[in-house]
């Protein structure tokens, strides 16, 4: 297996065209492309509809390269993105491609990558234990695909459905009872599900710990290595799992750290070592350049305090804590990899212990 990524630009939500660039001069075979993960600048919430603008415009250019319709392209690869480009967060996508199966091309101990995807939700299912078995078995596959154990993964991103008005309005309609009413309340529940799916099926929660009143509830139950993120525009699951393989020849490492809080500056470079940089006290240009993505969650303080000191964040009736935590933490991760196409997303149900969260690096191996 070799996995490529290739960081890139957006002008707009619909702006493919570095992409675009990239299959014309032939760096990219569409027909490679397994995932992107990318940020748009619409607000992250339930009514955020730059996200699947991201997601039309990718899967209209790989079905046009390819030849299929749009539904086909969207089902070959991951599409996924998180709303939300506050502060210094610049509107990007990264572009995973592979080439090989597992177990093919050489033996570096580089990057390898699983796509997979569970079956489709109806709406009184998300954010419950049956969302969370799902992703857990799709998690499952993914480990037995790459032939790589539990702990040799870090990094796992998860995007699944949210409840929606239609949606809340079907349940409704056949006698269903929904998790919660609020489409923005759903977000957390969505996302605490497919966590402790992760946390199951990398050992981290045993399953018999998961019952439906735990789900968004007790934060003692998390995955150290699960991002997870919930949109109106999907009906199912992507799950898209990192790990350094033996069996894999793709010139890339992946490292993953914690973040004790969004002022973490040394759990950043925690988690560039982590993927193989070395360095003192901060990458040096040379390093910098190595620097192929950043992943991390951003969540704000307990109580509104950090380290001792009163924050608005909690209580901000203007601006979303989630906005507030995601540009504090791009600010920090920017300072030290010198490139604000950083993946912050808001949110941490089950995502690392209460309070911190968790930070993903890929580089270029030297």
């Amino acid at each position: 297996m070799r996995v490529g990524v290739h960081r890139l630009s957006m002008a707009n939500p619909g702006d493919v065209s570095e992409l675009r660039k990239l299959i014309d001069d032939k760096v990219i075979d569409p027909a490679e492309v397994v995932a992107s993960i990318g940020k748009t600048e619409g607000n992250g919430g339930a009514n955020d509809f730059t996200r699947a603008l991201a997601t039309r415009a990718v899967a209209d250019l790989l079905a046009a390269e390819l030849g299929i319709t749009r539904e086909e392209a969207g089902a070959r690869a991951a599409l996924a993105w998180s709303g939300g480009c506050e502060g210094v967060l610049s509107p990007h996508m990264t572009v995973f491609t592979r080439t090989g199966a597992s177990g093919e091309g050489g033996s570096t101990g580089g990057l390898a990558i699983s796509v997979q995807r569970t079956r489709h939700f109806l709406p009184e299912e998300v954010g419950r234990t049956g969302e969370v078995a799902a992703v857990a078995a799709a998690v499952t596959r993914a480990l037995g695909e790459l032939r790589v154990a539990a702990d040799e993964v870090h990094y796992v991103q998860v995007k699944g459905p949210l409840l929606t008005p239609a949606g809340i309005a079907d349940a409704a309609a056949r006698g269903k009872e929904v998790v919660t009413t609020d489409p923005n309340r759903s977000k957390a529940y969505a996302r605490g599900a497919t966590a402790l799916g992760v946390a199951v099926a990398l050992g981290e929660v045993a399953p018999e710990q998961v019952t439906e009143d735990v789900i968004a509830a007790d934060m003692n139950l998390y995955s150290a290595v699960a991002n997870t993120s919930a949109g109106g525009e999907l009906t199912d699951c992507e799950v898209i799992v990192f790990a350094n393989s033996p069996a894999s020849a793709s010139p890339y490492r992946i490292g993953h750290g914690i973040l004790r809080d969004v002022a973490d500056v040394g759990g950043v470079r925690e988690a560039l070592r982590d993927a193989g940089l070395s360095f003192d006290t901060d990458p040096g240009e040379e390093q910098r350049a190595r620097i192929a993505a950043v992943f991390a969650k951003a969540e704000a303080p307990a109580g509104g305090m950090l380290r001792g000191h009163r924050t608005t964040m909690l209580s901000d009736a203007d601006i979303g804590y989630e906005r507030h935590a995601r540009a504090a933490l791009g600010g920090v991760i920017t300072s030290v990899t010198g490139d604000p196409r950083i993946f912050v997303s808001g949110g941490t149900e089950h995502q690392c212990p209460p309070g911190q969260a968790p930070i993903a690096a890929i580089v270029r191996m030297g």
